[in-house]
């Protein structure tokens, strides 16, 4: 710090203030008392906060380990201490409170972790051996972990962590949220595991220091002496456990500068509280706030449009964006005729802009939804158009896309054992790794696909009880699917399978919003199967797909939602599905009304906020969903949007005779659809009507499809009387021989039917 000093010329302006506007510089030299520092979207807030740090080392008024500053990602955090490091030097090295919440509450409770009943090397356990250590819990309770899963559970405590609850807070109304009541028990029981694991998970690192700072008076007193001055980032995101942490540091000092944007407060669904940043001046009585208002990203069009939605919010802080570049052009808004013209549309928009010199790297898509991507992906792919995807998959990519691929990849080529695979134990079918390693014995021994020695398996004692049953119905699935796909639409038989086989109520039962979206990704993944003209072309078009990768070093547009969007500038963006329902989300509205109707506008000024130079929003007349078109109107938010900063253009592709001409194919795809019998080898047809089918099992016989053929040519080496091993029975001697399939009088385990290739001969 002395050598800070002694470069420094004196009187002159620290480099650090310089190009700094004038409530930057107030941001910055506002150092004593609580300060909320309001940063609109592209308003310098990190060259502010970055100067404010610099500051208080600069000018001795906290030695850099007496300043907490906090962060709400690891790549803030290291940009922060890139950026404060060229301003003070060495001086960054000595900053070790400067990082994540997360981070540095488990610095913490290192130093605490006794407090509350752990060691100072406790593990942090990531989500999978949380979700292990849950379901172990659920199933020692009796509980059915088909009725309420495991990730439920896991999501539920996490919300009661990130509120800042203890077991003990759990009242009656909440634990009913869980297996009938028993979520708090289960929550109690899941702590005490930890502390003899010597364990916590991430939500534990802010409770546990809470619990600790709420308790002991002397480590409260600890870190209140020791941060004279404290910095927050992004503090409309903060949940209650962090807000509660926060107030409790900061409430000796109240040295306390918070910098956020109430305006941009999207995250609910993972904890985070707008009423936080918007109570800070209740919490902290005098407190100074302060508007960061010059934008220096956007065009005065396009703050003109996003100031226009975002006023329709009540409750806000109030703010007025402005700034000094160019008019620019105005916002473009589109309607077109439905969701395959608004994928055209864009791919042309963005040719004329590669036409025009700019890079792709300056151009995003971003969307409300992941399953919104795949109409873009198909069509960047038919054109030729670089794309990646960012903070997720590419549609055909993501997991639960890939196991509703391999159960049409099953029932399209039986012979596919990379598919059988993958679908065998998906949803669980209690076919633990033993019984998938002897159909995969049988398959080899035999020269067969694992869905041939699968089938042949089942004639046999190598398994039994549920392990035999489970398989059974698999089996017997997969061979009625493929009666039915000779005479069942493809999109339909899809629909059929994700239903019948457990897939679809394995999401429906979990109730998360990840959940959520995987359900609306599958379903979108049945609406692009509309497209071709049989199940084989579909899947070959996937394939294609899925083999084009593309350079990752050339110039790409990049897709990706509004939420992963934030924080992240192009020169231009298209707001794509901005209609009632897609966006705002009809679930959102359901689930939280007013309160998630203004958290989805917020999301809109996100949105438009991301452009510097141009947006377009568009909009669809007409959308698919679940098989049937759906007429659109466009999103309230659109009529938001004033009009003095925006252009309005409408294509119908050819206007109402086009929309004639293909309507009668869209209506009811399914109108004069003979849905067949249905019946598959060795199963019956439910009574009544409509396509439920039941799944009582028959003896496996020989299939009339050439799907699963039972071939039963046995070995030539073998006799009756013969005495072989089996490595689950033991020895044994030959009792019986039909085929491939031997009856063996046992030693040990009585008289078992088992396949020839699973007995070796003995001396």
């Amino acid at each position: 710090m002395n050598q800070i000093a002694q470069t420094s010329a004196p009187q002159a302006e620290p480099p650090y203030l310089r190009g700094l506007n004038p409530p930057q510089r107030e941001a910055v030299l506002t150092t004593d008392g609580p300060v909320l520092i309001i940063a609109g979207a592209g308003t310098g807030k990190t060259a502010a906060l970055t100067a404010r740090l610099a500051h208080l080392v600069f000018t001795k008024k906290a030695w850099p380990s007496e300043i907490l500053s906090v962060t709400f990602t690891n790549k803030a955090a290291r940009e922060m201490r890139q950026r404060v490091g060229r301003l003070v030097g060495d001086a960054v090295e000595g900053m070790p409170w400067l990082g994540t919440f997360h981070a540095i509450a488990a610095k913490m409770l290192r130093r605490h972790a006794e407090l509350v009943g752990l060691q100072s090397n406790f593990t942090i356990l990531d989500t999978d051996d949380q979700l292990r250590l849950l379901k172990q819990l659920i199933l020692a309770a009796d509980i059915d972990e088909k009725r309420f899963p495991t990730r439920s559970l896991a999501g539920l405590i996490d919300q009661w962590k990130n509120k800042g609850l203890v077991p003990a807070d759990i009242d009656a109304g909440e634990s009913e949220r869980y297996a009938n009541g028993r979520g708090g028990e289960l929550y109690q029981q899941y702590q005490a595991r930890l502390i003899a694991l010597n364990a916590c998970d991430f939500g534990d690192l802010l409770l546990h220091m809470l619990v600790i700072l709420k308790t002991h008076r002397n480590v409260l007193s600890l870190y209140q002496q020791r941060f004279k001055y404290i910095m927050v980032d992004e503090y409309q995101d903060t949940n209650s456990s962090q807000y509660l942490w926060l107030r409790l540091l900061a409430q000796e000092r109240k040295n306390i500068a918070c910098v956020g944007d109430d305006d941009q407060s999207i995250y609910s669904w993972r904890g985070a509280q707008v009423e936080n940043i918007l109570k800070f001046e209740r919490d902290f009585p005098g407190a100074k706030v302060i508007r960061l208002e010059q934008n220096y990203r956007s065009t005065p069009h396009i703050l003109g449009a996003a100031s226009g939605v975002i006023a329709n919010n009540g409750g806000r802080l109030g703010k007025q964006l402005w700034t000094e570049r160019d008019v620019g052009e105005k916002v473009k808004v589109i309607g077109v005729w439905d969701g395959p013209e608004e994928a055209r549309r864009v791919g042309e928009e963005i040719d004329i802009v590669r036409r025009s010199g700019k890079s792709l790297d300056e151009v995003a898509i971003l969307v409300r939804a992941q399953h919104q991507t795949r109409e873009f992906e198909d069509r960047f792919i038919a054109i030729g158009m670089p794309y990646k995807i960012v903070g997720g998959f590419r549609f055909y990519e993501r997991a639960e896309i890939r196991d509703a691929l391999a159960y049409l990849r099953v029932v399209n080529q039986p012979a596919d054992d990379l598919a059988f695979e993958r679908i065998v134990n998906v949803p669980k079918r209690g076919l633990g790794d033993k019984a998938v390693a002897r159909i995969h014995q049988l398959a080899r021994a035999t020269g067969t696909p694992l869905t041939t020695a699968a089938a042949r398996i089942l004639d046999t004692d190598e398994l039994t009880g549920a392990a035999k049953k489970s398989l059974g119905r698999l089996v017997g699935d997969i061979a009625r699917w493929r009666d039915m796909a000779t005479s069942l639409p493809h999109a339909e038989l899809a629909r059929q399978l994700l239903d019948e086989s457990g897939y679809t109520a394995m999401y429906q039962a979990e109730k998360s919003v990840e959940a959520t979206g995987r359900l609306e990704n599958l379903s979108e993944l049945v609406r692009a199967m509309e497209e071709y003209d049989s199940l084989g072309a579909f899947l070959e078009h996937v394939s294609l797909v899925m083999d084009n990768e593309g350079g990752a070093q050339d110039p790409q547009v990049t897709i990706m939602t509004i939420h992963a969007a934030k924080g992240l500038e192009y020169d231009t963006v298209f707001l794509v599905g901005w209609e009632e329902g897609l966006f705002p989300s009809q679930r959102s509205l359901d689930e939280g009304g007013v309160k998630s109707l203004e958290e989805e506008r917020r999301l809109a000024y996100v949105a438009i906020t991301r452009a510097r130079r141009l947006a377009v929003i568009i909009h669809a007349a007409n959308r698919r969903i679940y098989g049937q078109w759906n007429s659109s109107i466009p999103s309230r938010f659109v009529a938001e949007l004033p009009s003095e900063h925006i252009d309005t253009e409408t294509t119908m592709s050819g206007g109402a005779s086009l929309w004639q001409a293909n309507w009668s194919d869209r209506a009811d795809p399914f109108a004069d659809v003979a849905r067949g019998t249905g019946r598959g080898p060795g199963w019956q047809r439910a009574s009544g009507t409509g396509s439920t089918f039941s799944t009582k099992p028959a003896r496996v016989v020989e299939s009339r499809s050439s799907a699963i053929s039972l071939g039963n040519k046995g070995r030539d080496d073998l006799s009756l009387g013969m005495r072989v091993f089996h490595q689950k029975f033991g020895y044994g001697a030959i009792a019986e021989i039909e085929g491939n399939k031997l009856e063996i009088d046992f030693e040990q385990s009585g008289r078992k039917r088992v396949m020839d290739s699973f007995v070796t001969l003995t001396p």
